[in-house]
């Protein structure tokens, strides 16, 4: 994927949306116009940074259309800027969930507001401002190591390695979910849990344990810790990442 690529969504082209799309190609970014239906949204959706919807006087875009473009922003983690007349915009700030939008301008659009909105969105993008977080504990570094650069690409990633060290982490910061080894030693896995569990700050996120023993004794230990969820230490990279993506999108209100 480009490092920085806008789709720019459009039921029909007019001079405004070719002034912005130049605006935006002008700025140094990669820019397509893409038609606003389910299979053009499907083709071009995993090559965008951001999603521009620019909604033309008199046009509505369909329900099902919108309905698809929602799940495909959730699952490839995108923004959008809307550009509409008072009126649409009314009705899509109805359709859109708000954490999708990044900024909506009305017509007439200032330029310069604008593209500095696309440029802010693509680099709060980059830097990883709007992925997930994830805390990786374990005690092995090269495991640790690998972990983090598996998910480093799709999310923003710290790393401890002991239980002590990650409670000592979180006490000045927070994430959305932790991957925590089961078996560590001086403090275990489930030690790290009971304590997370016991403090009004951190007891609320998320805990997925990482356990390098796949026995049916071993695994319903793990389980009845009551984790989110638990991962064997041998799953490949893309299962992981797949398992991953399914938790957020299950847990996205959350």
């Amino acid at each position: 994927m480009p490092d920085k690529s806008v789709m720019f969504l459009t039921q029909k082209e007019s001079f405004v949306s070719r002034v912005l799309v130049k605006k935006i190609i002008d700025s140094g970014t990669d820019c397509r116009v893409v038609p606003l239906t389910v299979d053009d949204i499907n083709i071009n959706a995993k090559e965008a940074s951001l999603v521009v919807l620019f909604v033309a006087e008199g046009e509505t875009p369909k329900d099902s259309v919108i309905r698809f473009l929602i799940d495909t922003m959730e699952t490839e983690n995108l923004k959008m800027i809307v550009v509409a007349d008072e009126l649409e915009i009314k009705k899509l700030v109805d359709r859109l969930p708000g954490d999708l939008i990044y900024k909506i301008f009305a017509r007439p659009v200032d330029n310069t507001e604008f593209i500095n909105a696309v440029n802010q969105c693509l680099t709060v993008q980059e830097e990883g401002g709007f992925r997930k977080s994830i805390l990786i504990v374990d005690d092995d570094p090269q495991y640790l190591t690998l972990v983090r650069e598996w998910l480093k690409g799709h999310y923003k990633v710290a790393m401890a390695n002991s239980g002590l060290q990650a409670i000592k982490w979180l006490g000045k910061n927070t994430v959305d979910l932790i991957l925590l080894d089961h078996e560590m030693p001086v403090t275990s896995g489930p030690q790290v849990l009971e304590m997370l569990r016991s403090d009004p700050e951190t007891r609320s996120i998320p805990v997925m344990f990482l356990t390098g023993k796949g026995d049916k004794e071993s695994v319903m230990a793990v389980v009845a810790l009551k984790p989110e969820g638990y991962f064997l230490k041998g799953i490949k990279k893309e299962e992981l990442l797949e398992k991953l993506q399914e938790y957020f999108l299950l847990h996205k209100n959350n």
